[in-house]
C-alpha cells in the first residue's frame, strides 16, 4: 500500500497522512476545533531542491495511540535527500506532497486516549516510522511505540541528531550482528553521522574497532575510540585489515566489494548504501515483481559474498522506542556522545539540506533548530 496520500491540497494531505482530520488545538487529552496551522517544509514532486518549499499547513490530529510532539529540533540525513530526489520511490512509495524529516527531539503537547507512557510536558526523541515521517515541521503526531523519553544529559539539539543513526547502529551491531567482546568491526566513514555513533557503540560492546575517514578526521576517529584509524586518501583498508567479523558500509560500490575481502569466513557485511536484498523487500512488504527486481539488483554482491564464505545484508532501519530506551543509559553514562557539525535555524532548512548535500559537514550531523 502506498505511503502518504493523494494530492488533495497541502492541508488536506497532512491531516489525513498523520491520522485523521486536521484543525484541532492540542490541550492535554482534550480537543478544541480550530484552524490551527503550522509551518513545514514540503516536497511537492520528486526531483532536486527546487521541488521543496516552506508552507503553512494544518496541524495534525492525534489518533488513540499517538503522541503530538512540538518539535524543538530535527536533523538532516542522507535519507532525506534520497526521498526528496525520488531515489527510493520503488521501495518507499510515498504520495506527494510530503513533509520531509526523519529525526526529532521535542515536547509532548497532547496524548491520544490509549497512551499511557507519556504525558503533556515530557521531553522526547524519536525516529518516526517510515510512513509517518515529517519532522521538518513544528508539530508531528508520532505513534507511542516509536517514541522515548529524551536522554537527560542531552540538549534538544544534541538529541535530535541521534535517533536515526543510533537506531541504525543498534540494529546493525546488536540486533543483526550480535557483536561480542573481542570481535573485530570495521566502520566506514567513521566521522560521519552514522559512523561516529557506530564507533562508540561498538566500543561499548567491547569490540576492536577500525574506522576509515579522510586525513583531517583521523584524530576524531581516535577520540571516538577507534583502535585503528585508516586514512582512505593514503591507505587501502583492504591491504591493512584481515580477519574481521563485521563491516558496516555506508558508501556502497567498490568500497563494499573490497570490504567483503577483509572478513573472516562466516563474517558479515552490513550496508546501508549497497543494493537492497530480498529480505529487505519482504520486510517492506514489496510485491512479487518488486521483490524479484530487488533480488536481481543485489545478486552480484550476494554471489561475491557467497564465494568468499561471508554474508551480505542490507539494512533499512526501523523505528523503535524500545531500542531508544536501550541506548539511553549508554548516552547518559557518556559512552555514546553526539557529534554535531552545525545548527541551522528552522527558516534555513533548505540551506541545511544543501549544506549536507554538498558535503560541507566536517563531522557528525547537521541539525535544524525549530523553536
Amino acid at each position: 500500500m502506498p505511503l502518504g496520500v493523494p494530492h488533495e491540497g497541502v492541508a488536506g494531505s497532512l491531516g489525513r497522512l498523520q491520522g485523521g482530520d486536521a484543525g484541532t488545538l492540542p490541550l492535554g487529552r482534550e480537543t478544541i476545533r480550530t484552524e490551527m496551522t503550522m509551518k513545514a517544509f514540503m516536497v511537492e514532486k520528486y526531483g532536486d531542491a527546487s521541488n521543496m518549499r516552506a508552507a503553512e499547513i494544518l496541524a495534525p490530529q492525534v489518533g488513540a495511540d499517538d503522541v503530538l510532539v512540538r518539535i524543538d529540533a530535527a536533523s538532516v540525513n542522507p535519507l532525506d535527500l534520497k526521498i526528496r530526489d525520488g531515489d527510493l520511490k520503488q521501495i518507499l512509495p510515498y504520495r506527494l506532497p510530503l513533509v520531509l524529516g526523519n529525526d526529532l527531539a521535542g515536547t509532548v503537547v497532547r496524548v491520544g486516549s490509549s497512551v499511557t507512557r507519556f504525558a503533556v510536558g515530557d521531553e522526547v526523541w524519536a525516529r518516526p516510522d517510515k510512513d509517518r515521517i515529517g519532522t521538518f515541521a513544528e508539530l508531528l503526531a508520532v505513534h507511542q511505540d516509536d517514541l522515548a523519553a529524551k536522554p537527560a544529559t542531552l540538549t534538544m539539539t544534541e538529541a535530535a541528531s541521534l535517533p536515526l543513526v543510533a537506531l541504525t547502529a543498534w540494529q546493525a551491531l546488536v540486533e543483526r550482528a550480535n557483536v561480542q567482546p573481542g570481535q573485530k568491526v570495521l566502520i566506514h566513514a567513521g566521522a560521519g553521522g552514522l559512523g561516529s555513533i557506530t564507533i562508540q557503540l561498538a566500543k561499548a560492546l567491547g569490540a576492536h574497532v577500525a574506522a576509515t575517514a579522510s586525513t583531517a578526521k583521523i584524530d576524531l576517529l581516535k577520540d571516538l575510540g577507534a583502535d585503528e584509524a585508516i586514512d582512505y586518501r593514503t591507505q587501502d583498508f583492504s591491504e591493512l585489515l584481515t580477519g574481521y567479523d563485521l563491516v558496516l558500509d555506508s558508501l556502497g560500490g567498490e568500497n563494499l566489494a573490497k570490504s567483503l575481502r577483509i572478513l573472516k569466513p562466516g563474517g558479515l557485511a552490513i550496508s546501508v548504501a549497497g543494493p537492497p536484498d530480498p529480505a529487505t523487500a519482504r520486510e517492506l512488504g514489496s510485491n512479487l515483481v518488486l521483490r524479484l527486481g530487488i533480488a536481481a539488483l543485489s545478486a552480484k554482491i550476494r554471489r561475491q559474498a557467497k564465494r568468499l564464505g561471508v554474508t551480505y545484508s542490507f539494512l533499512f532501519m526501523k523505528a523503535s522506542g524500545d531500542q531508544l530506551r536501550e541506548l539511553t543509559p549508554l548516552i547518559d553514562a557518556g559512552k555514546i556522545r553526539p557529534v554535531v557539525d552545525r545548527v541551522f535555524p528552522f527558516d534555513e532548512t533548505l540551506q541545511a539540506m544543501e549544506y549536507v548535500e554538498k558535503g560541507r559537514a566536517k563531522a557528525g550531523k547537521v541539525v535544524v533548530s525549530i523553536t
